[in-house]
């Protein structure tokens, strides 16, 4: 989809929601809100609709606002306050409607006044209480953990619990490797989801990118996924020797 398709569309949710009757606000987030520059044919649309204190029931149980732009081929609630949505012509959607005083309690990042109301504040696409305050855990806890679920994963893998085995190796352990990266290299000066780590991953810290394939190497390749994980925590952090060879000894023993 073309990025002036995307913002096009966006415009005239705007347009709709003017001519609703009871909205106040549409704040675009992301890639259509303040980030416009990493917009391409591969972004959504994520978006506020924001209208007047007991209005906003109305505005989910009748999508007519969306519907009236073009058909809607599919839709499902994905949380309370809205909805991920398939446009017919492949606009893929993911927004929430809000009254005013529930921005106090929502989360977000910046995002860009779509339309308002002229009466609506301007600061109304900025988050009243800022992003949550995530406090950044140590460098000691996160090789700690990383190294943990390796040993609990491999032990998992033993059993016979693949599964199980793939998310503490493959899944958990790696995000704390993404948690780690700072330590390991200086971040691109590129958009950081403070959401979601693993967002534009590749971009930010092309070095680990290359050796990521390693670390997340299948269902069937969770041994071989393990030590290559310990393999890089070894080379950029002080690991305890126990630990290791505990880990390398798991992933040597026949399956029971």
């Amino acid at each position: 989809m073309e990025p002036r398709s995307l913002l096009q569309r966006l415009d005239e949710i705007g347009q709709s929601l003017d001519r609703s009757g009871h909205a106040l606000a549409l704040i675009g987030l992301g890639s259509v809100g303040l980030e416009l520059e990493r917009l391409d044919a591969y972004s959504d649309l994520d978006f506020f609709a924001i209208v007047e204190t007991g209005y906003k029931q109305a505005y989910l149980d009748d999508l007519d606002w969306l519907a009236s732009l073009n058909p809607i081929a599919y839709c499902f609630a994905n949380t309370g306050d809205g909805y991920k949505l398939l446009f017919a012509d492949g606009i893929f959607c993911e927004f929430a409607v809000f009254e005013p005083h529930e921005l106090e309690a929502i989360p977000f990042a910046p995002g860009r006044i779509v339309w308002k109301k002229p009466e609506v504040d301007p600061d109304i696409g900025r988050p009243p209480k800022g992003l949550p305050n995530r406090p950044k855990r140590s460098p000691d806890f996160l090789l700690g953990e990383a190294l943990t679920n390796l040993y609990v994963g491999l032990a998992r893998d033993q059993r016979g619990e693949k599964l199980s085995a793939t998310r503490f190796i493959q899944g958990y352990a790696v995000d704390r490797l993404l948690e780690l990266a700072d330590e390991v290299e200086a971040a691109q000066p590129v958009f950081r989801d403070e959401f979601s780590g693993e967002r534009r991953f590749e971009a930010r810290y092309p070095g680990l990118a290359r050796e990521a394939a390693a670390w997340m190497q299948g269902y069937d390749r969770n041994r071989e996924s393990a030590l290559a994980i310990l393999a890089f925590l070894e080379q950029h952090f002080e690991v305890n020797r126990a630990i290791a060879t505990a880990i390398r000894e798991l992933s040597l023993m026949d399956k029971e």
